[in-house]
């Protein structure tokens, strides 16, 4: 299980390995954490999607709440934040890109549960598989392995306004770390994954 938490999370997200290196002492690493969850366990079924008013899915059981997230460490010329949210097993292996968003200030150092359930000042909105600009959780069938939804956080040295609403995640990932010889806008990065599956009740 290590060893395939270790995987998703450097494959599923390829923008990890992209980022600037930042030399830190054990007490500065850039760091992403949750009270709502630990790093490699279940996600609680209150964060899962709501069904949908018409046409629901069977498998979106929960109401949406957006899990805690905080973060420490940020490297040095840190402007601005990117979370995202990636289920690499979704859609049979394409993935789902279940949260899109940026210009998060430097100064922000976490979200509160359900705060990014909703639009808000202190982030833009990026644009979901599921279309939106805001956090999609987990509708993972049951009877299969838990999917494993790696949240990523990318430090960068974007203005907060620099990016416009509405991108998506193919379409922001290169404006963070362009083609050389453009240099990168990517500071460093930090991840946490939070595991989910439909409950068996």
């Amino acid at each position: 299980m290590i060893v395939k938490r270790s995987l998703v999370l450097a494959s599923g997200i390829a923008l990890v390995s992209l980022c600037a290196a930042q030399p830190a002492s054990a007490a500065d690493v850039f760091s992403l954490s949750s009270k709502t969850f630990k790093d490699g366990t279940m996600l609680p079924k209150k964060a899962s999607n709501a069904p949908a008013a018409t046409n629901p899915n069977p498998n979106c059981v929960g109401e949406n709440v957006s899990p805690e997230l905080s973060w420490s460490g940020a490297p040095d010329g840190t402007k601005s934040f990117v979370l995202l949210m990636e289920d690499p097993e979704g859609r049979g292996g394409a993935g789902v890109h279940h949260m899109v968003t940026y210009g998060i200030d430097a100064k922000v150092t976490g979200f509160a549960e359900g705060e990014l359930s909703k639009p808000s000042e202190k982030f833009v909105g990026g644009k979901a598989t599921q279309g939106t600009g805001i956090y999609n959780g987990p509708c993972t069938p049951g009877n299969v392995q838990p999917h494993h939804y790696t949240f990523v956080l990318v430090a960068t040295d974007l203005d907060v306004k620099e990016l416009a609403p509405g991108l998506t995640r193919e379409e922001l990932l290169p404006k963070l770390v362009p083609a050389a010889p453009a240099p990168s806008h990517a500071k460093g990065s930090a991840g946490i994954v939070g595991l989910f599956v439909k409950p068996a009740n």
